[in-house]
């Protein structure tokens, strides 16, 4: 791609790095950026800068919350004695856009891979049981993208619970085995979360 300003090739190349965007796409951002008014552009910037400055884990599900407890975790309304489990932030978007689920999360941090060089303990496997132990935790909802990795990392995590009295449960296969959840439609993913099963349904069969 040719273009004219080291300037804008240099503001192209930095919109490029974002996943999903490419040259031509990063060339289309960086020249309406220029059509805006000095506001504009010092606003976008700074709630970036804001972003990385205020932006926090939460304590609890590892969620991105603008305080130490984020909003899902500190809703009185929402169901303590229920956690679902996901990989990733973009799996609490998607299981709530479906308007399916009213009980708490608990975000890994991915899951175990051996040929990605990850293993349980580089995933929030422990603070997941240490949560399971200290509070009554009623069941505990797996909603992992359905593949080798995601079912190797539900075993994994069902043979280290100790208390035999919750009820292990796994989204209905209504997505794809091999699929990525957070790619789902909304009404595939909510019938998934509705529809869920116990987790020996799957795991023995």
């Amino acid at each position: 791609m040719q273009i004219s300003s080291l300037l804008i090739e240099k503001a192209v190349e930095q919109f490029s790095k974002f996943p999903g965007i490419g040259k031509k796409t990063a060339l289309r951002l960086v020249l309406h950026s220029l059509k805006q008014d000095k506001n504009f552009i010092e606003n976008f910037l700074e709630s970036f800068r804001e972003l990385h400055t205020n932006i926090k884990s939460c304590s609890q599900c590892f969620n991105l919350s603008d305080n130490e407890i984020c909003s899902i975790c500190s809703n009185p309304s929402r169901n303590k004695e229920i956690i679902c489990v996901v990989e990733n932030i973009r799996d609490v978007i998607a299981i709530e856009n479906t308007q399916q689920f009213n009980g708490k999360y608990h975000i890994l941090g991915g899951v175990i891979s051996p040929l990605d060089g990850v293993g349980p303990e580089n995933l929030k496997i422990d603070n997941l049981i240490e949560r399971i132990n200290q509070h009554p935790i009623t069941e505990l909802l797996f909603a992992l993208s359905p593949n080798i990795q995601g079912d190797t990392t539900i075993y994994y995590i069902q043979k280290k619970l100790a208390n035999p009295k919750i009820k292990i449960t796994t989204i209905a296969r209504g997505i794809a085995f091999g699929g990525e959840l957070e790619y789902a439609d909304d009404l595939t993913l909510g019938k998934s979360i509705y529809n869920r099963q116990p987790i020996n349904h799957y795991l023995t069969s």
